[in-house]
């Protein structure tokens, strides 16, 4: 099986589940970047002298700010110039960045080149979800996205144990090397082995006047911009999950050493959902599929944290470990389908339509993220807390979204 053109009949040579892979190393090369160095996060505050421990997160959210900066930037020029050229220019940032941290003396130093960083690999995250829309549309897109974010997903949750494993061998900087090679590496396959999607009949002059153009016909449609909110919503328990999960599993459960295994089994859910989801989704639709999911995510949560509030503030891990899995299964069932919704009245202007989404998304995200990781004080109620908030909120805009496709459509909306 090989990758059609949205509503076309043109195929190109790369075999499905190679495309599959190529994207979702691209995609995953932004969580791999955060994941792996989670269990050094203390090593590099003690060397880079930070005082509070909740500063260690800024290496994250410093990441993530920079991702999102740059994700306006990477749509537009490639909708002109085509896919490989830019996916080439993100990567070779973020390699140049990769060697700069080799040679950080001050976290504040570190801190701008996780930025540069995040600046960098913004154009794989992007370009390949624009690459993903040039190929497929509606279910089959978020069916790609579903198989794309098994192996997205299966990499990250085995980072903190490749990280932990590095940390055996010598110094956090070995981290780094190791992203450093992984970009290389990406970066040979795609040259090698990717197609052009974007052909030069197709793009677009990059000018003020298209542009603005583009930017009204993204923010304009109250289903793009209504799933762009609501991903940013319920991303961000996500986000703030990774920021203290660190702090979480060692300094509140004591678990030491196995911090990458409970880790990864949380994780493992998500993978799941996307498994099921990519089995699902063309039988019985994105909408379903995704509503129920959210719904189940704010049930779960607001259980989770009445558990926790009624029985002690520090719930046995397994329990933990449980309710935090429901919910990440949840997580995986909505996180393609919304994108799917959110990019599918886009497909000509796919770039730019992505650089809005995952620019709004991420940057939504990593400030709720981070302010949720800002309140842990030692007890897991901050987080769930935040879950429950912030899942509510997404669903309030869902159904504001929904009820406007209903009673007022702007388009045409396919079958669900």
């Amino acid at each position: 099986m090989t990758p059609r053109a949205a509503g076309s009949a043109n195929a190109f040579s790369l075999p499905f589940a190679e495309f599959v892979a190529i994207i979702a190393m691209l995609m995953a090369l932004t969580a791999l970047s955060v994941d792996i160095m989670l269990p050094a996060l203390p090593m590099i505050a003690d060397d880079l002298a930070v005082a509070d421990p909740n500063d260690r997160q800024l290496m994250i959210t410093a990441y993530m700010l920079g991702f999102a900066a740059a994700m306006p930037v990477y749509g537009p020029l490639s909708d002109r110039f085509g896919r490989k050229l830019i996916l080439t220019v993100g990567l070779g940032i973020f390699v140049l960045a990769s060697l700069g941290t080799l040679l950080a003396d001050s976290f504040s130093s570190m801190l701008l080149l996780r930025a540069l960083q995040g600046i960098g690999s913004a154009s794989p995250r992007i370009v390949g979800i624009a690459v993903v829309r040039d190929k497929f549309e509606g279910r089959d897109m978020a069916r790609v996205m579903s198989f794309v974010m098994i192996v997205f997903i299966i990499l990250p949750m085995l980072a903190p144990a490749m990280g932990s494993g590095i940390l055996a061998l010598g110094s956090w900087h070995l981290i780094f090397v190791a992203l450093l090679l992984f970009s290389l590496a990406i970066a040979v396959w795609v040259q090698a082995r990717l197609p052009e999607t974007r052909p030069p009949e197709e793009r677009e002059p990059l000018s003020v006047r298209w542009l603005g153009h583009a930017l009204y016909r993204t923010v304009s449609n109250r289903e793009t911009l209504g799933y762009t909110i609501a991903t940013a919503f319920i991303f961000g328990p996500l986000l703030a999950y990774i920021n203290s999960a660190q702090q979480i599993f060692v300094e509140s459960f004591e678990t030491g050493e196995l911090f990458p295994l409970f880790f990864a089994m949380i994780s493992a859910s998500l993978a799941v959902a996307a498994f099921m989801n990519g089995r699902l989704v063309v039988r019985i639709g994105m909408r379903p599929l995704s509503h129920a999911a959210l719904i189940g995510f704010v049930v779960i949560a607001a259980t989770h944290l009445a558990v926790v509030l009624i029985y002690g503030h520090s719930p046995s891990v397994w329990l933990f470990c449980a309710f935090l899995a429901a919910n990440f299964f949840c997580f995986g069932m909505m996180m393609p389908n919304f994108n799917a919704m959110a990019m599918e009245p886009l497909g000509n202007i796919a770039g730019v339509a992505a650089s809005f989404v995952g620019a709004i998304t991420t940057a939504g995200a990593t400030v709720f993220g981070w302010y949720v990781g800002l309140l842990y004080d030692g007890t897991v109620v901050p987080l769930l807390s935040g879950f429950l908030v912030l899942g509510t909120l997404a669903l309030i805009t869902v159904l504001i979204t929904e009820r406007g496709r209903l009673f007022k459509p702007h388009h045409a909306a396919p079958a669900e």
